[in-house]
């Protein structure tokens, strides 16, 4: 997967959230990211916000969920004292799990598999072709 492939599959992504209905729709992801806005306007008028914590442990996942957070018009933030993984959002809670957070789990999986790739891809022609995990071995080898 190029970056350019990785960019069209993110604003597809958007899109499908959105409730797009056609594929002109789908193809515009300035219009997705409206309808998300207008839809999570509609959602704060009934459905007051919540102080949502999130626990999310890999740099770049956390990266995308602030980014995604800051998109929506939403501020991500941290209290004194909390862990560097540890980010708070004031948003409905209908938003949260009908929008952003199935969102955010789409984005962060095929974001992270396009990282995957390209570590091993890196790996496999600048340091060693075999970049697997090591094995469980229930009994060391004897020395070389």
């Amino acid at each position: 997967m190029t970056r350019d492939d990785l960019i069209q599959k993110l604003l597809r992504i958007e899109a499908l959230h959105s409730g797009a209905t056609t594929s002109g729709e789908r193809d515009a992801a300035a219009s997705a990211r409206q309808r998300i806005l207008d839809r999570l306007h509609r959602t704060a008028e009934e459905d007051p916000a919540i102080d949502a914590r999130f626990r999310i442990h890999d740099f770049w996942s956390r990266r995308l969920f602030t980014a995604l957070c800051r998109r929506y018009g939403l501020w991500p933030y941290r209290l004194p004292r909390q862990h560097q993984q540890t980010l708070n959002v004031r948003v409905p809670r209908r938003f949260l799990d009908h929008t952003l957070w199935p969102e955010y789990q789409e984005l962060s999986s095929e974001l992270t598999r396009y990282l995957s790739e390209v570590t091993e891809r890196v790996i496999a022609e600048a340091i060693h072709e075999d970049a697997s995990e090591a094995p469980e071995v229930h009994e060391l080898p004897p020395p070389a």
